[in-house]
């Protein structure tokens, strides 16, 4: 590694952080104005808000933001260096374009380890906190009751709550079907549902129990019983955002719950899980196009790259929004609606590479 390369790679994470900084101070200034109100209204604690909800709310929108950053952070510094005629001996003295991206790959893998690294561990746990935090002091749900929840708990088990109350964990209405192929076996109706957090167990109310066995059928009635179901309270869970706070651990296991469930989350939850090891390598498709973008000289200094570089990344964060709508409303599989804002991109940062001078 070179002077050279060693000068890009400073230059590249530099900016990179900086402007990281700028854009958390922004954000928490507009945050702060915005949700002032509701901290007071709902008498927030100081410590919770700082070491709570801006503890998550800073990674969640940094990293929600970071193809942004560092296409800006790019196209400035490189931009910067072409302004000063840095780049022009560079080449001239035998550099060809291909290696002098290196030192900028070298320095978008940075990004790209630490952007996953933070995908996979640290963003979850800090969205865990923010949405803890929001619920109770920002916009506590009027109702976090979920109604008419139909769910197939095994691969001949369904249940239907006709309303289940998350705050006392109890279920109304509450029926279990058992079949056997295409055959109902047995029908379990009971008055109420309820979670029992020391057994856990359900235990189930004014029930009665009917048994078919071909032609013959069997009548039982009880008040109460306990029963244990592959199935939780937090199925029933109806905050916003709730995937995101998951690691993935608890995100895979839902995922497996879901394929067999079908209760019409599993585009929403796959989306979430091919997000995490997809967009990171955003990093490399915007540096290279940020670097064939700025790395000519141009009249009236750096304003025109860095305004074509802030509409290109705007567009691409938007290209990630359609990409998701067309999933979870349009039917579109979600690991080609992760790749597509990527694909398109990286087709145009390599016509780019091509059209950019050598």
């Amino acid at each position: 590694m070179g002077i050279i390369d060693k000068y890009i790679i400073k230059k590249y994470l530099g900016t990179f952080l900086f402007t990281m900084a700028i854009f958390t101070v922004v954000m928490v200034i507009f945050d702060v104005s915005e949700h002032l109100d509701d901290f007071l209204k709902h008498k927030a604690p100081f410590y919770k808000i700082v070491f709570e909800y801006y503890a998550g709310f800073v990674p969640f929108y940094l990293n929600f933001l970071s193809p942004l950053i560092n296409f800006i952070a790019v196209i400035f510094f490189t931009a910067k260096m072409a302004d000063l005629t840095e780049i022009v001996p560079i080449l001239s003295g035998g550099m060809s374009f291909n290696r002098f991206l290196r030192p900028y790959f070298i320095a978008a893998g940075i990004v790209f380890i630490i952007t996953f690294a933070f995908n996979i561990y640290i963003i979850p746990r800090t969205n865990k906190m923010k949405n803890d935090f929001e619920n109770v002091y920002v916009s506590p749900p009027d109702n976090t009751n979920k109604s008419s929840t139909h769910m197939q708990i095994d691969k001949n088990t369904y249940v239907y709550i006709d309303n289940f109350d998350n705050s006392r964990k109890i279920g109304y209405n509450f029926v279990l079907e058992v079949y056997n192929k295409d055959t109902l076996k047995q029908r379990l109706v009971a008055d109420r549902i309820t979670w029992d957090s020391v057994k856990n167990k359900w235990k189930i109310d004014n029930y009665s129990i009917r048994d078919i066995n071909g032609l013959n059928e069997t009548m039982s009635k009880g008040n109460q019983k306990d029963t244990t179901l592959d199935m939780d309270p937090k199925d029933f869970e109806v905050y916003d955002n709730l995937f995101i706070a998951m690691n993935m651990s608890e995100l895979n296991k839902r995922i497996d719950k879901e394929k067999i469930r079908g209760t019409g989350l599993l585009d929403t939850m796959l989306l979430e899980k091919y997000k995490r090891f997809i967009y990171p390598l955003s990093s490399f498709v915007l540096t290279l196009m940020g670097v064939s973008l700025s790395s000519k000289k141009v009249r009236g200094g750096i304003g025109l790259s860095l305004g074509i570089g802030i509409g290109l990344s705007f567009t691409y964060i938007l290209f990630i929004q359609f990409s998701t709508m067309f999933s979870i409303k349009g039917g579109l599989p979600p690991i080609i609606a992760v790749f597509i804002p990527n694909i398109l991109f990286g087709l145009l940062a390599l016509y780019l590479m091509v059209k950019a001078p050598k």
